[in-house]
């Protein structure tokens, strides 16, 4: 079966939209993770450097999926895999 360049296109932005829905979870999470670390120097002053390094290193690996989406997401706009 025989597709059409121009479906093949438009299959592919569909695609890449839904891939860069991806970026909302991370920006949730880290969010969600700043204000637990905001809270949790509020009670104790004197573990900021622990708890900011490790904020920060839970923000890093949650930032990999919307990396990743994005990245799935280029490669179907610009790239274009099934296209002949």
């Amino acid at each position: 079966m025989e597709f059409n360049t121009e479906f093949i296109k438009g299959c592919s932005a569909i695609g890449a939209g839904l891939a860069l829905i991806a970026g909302i979870g991370p920006g949730v999470g880290q969010g969600i993770a700043a204000g637990h670390a905001a809270s949790a120097v509020g009670r104790n002053p004197g573990a900021k450097g622990d708890i900011t390094s490790t904020m920060l290193l839970g923000q890093a690996v949650a930032e990999t999926t919307g990396l990743y989406g994005l990245l799935v997401g280029m490669i179907l706009i610009f790239v274009q895999p099934l296209a002949k």
